[in-house]
């Protein structure tokens, strides 16, 4: 019986894209450093409503983690959880105008 343990899915993906997968580290830890001007509390908050409307499952648990290290209390991140909403909701209804555009011209005008 073999043993030998299996690569993790990401290190799959880094070997098979090791230039991309670099770029993309170097990326990810520049916006993720610990001094930039923005406090890593805010910086975990924002983290954490991007990962809400991008519905990334391990983004959401990682950065609400890291923004109880951070700080964050427990109101503090169910604020955040409804600007994201806010937002996100928002982002709909402009994309309906656009909707309502494309299908009747300017929205209350007939096409």
């Amino acid at each position: 019986m073999d043993v030998t343990p299996k690569p993790s899915p990401l290190a799959v993906l880094a070997e098979a894209a090791r230039p991309e997968f670099e770029a993309f580290h170097q990326f990810h830890s520049a916006a993720e450093r610990a001094d930039g001007a923005i406090p890593a509390k805010y910086r975990e908050l924002m983290a954490v409503a991007v990962a809400l409307t991008t519905q990334c499952q391990r983004c959401i648990e990682r950065h609400s983690a890291r923004a109880r290290e951070a700080g964050a209390t427990r109101e503090e991140l169910a604020e955040t959880v409804f600007v994201a909403a806010a937002v996100r909701a928002g982002g709909a209804v402009v994309h309906g105008l656009h909707a309502m555009r494309a299908g009747f011209g300017e929205p209350g005008r007939s096409p």
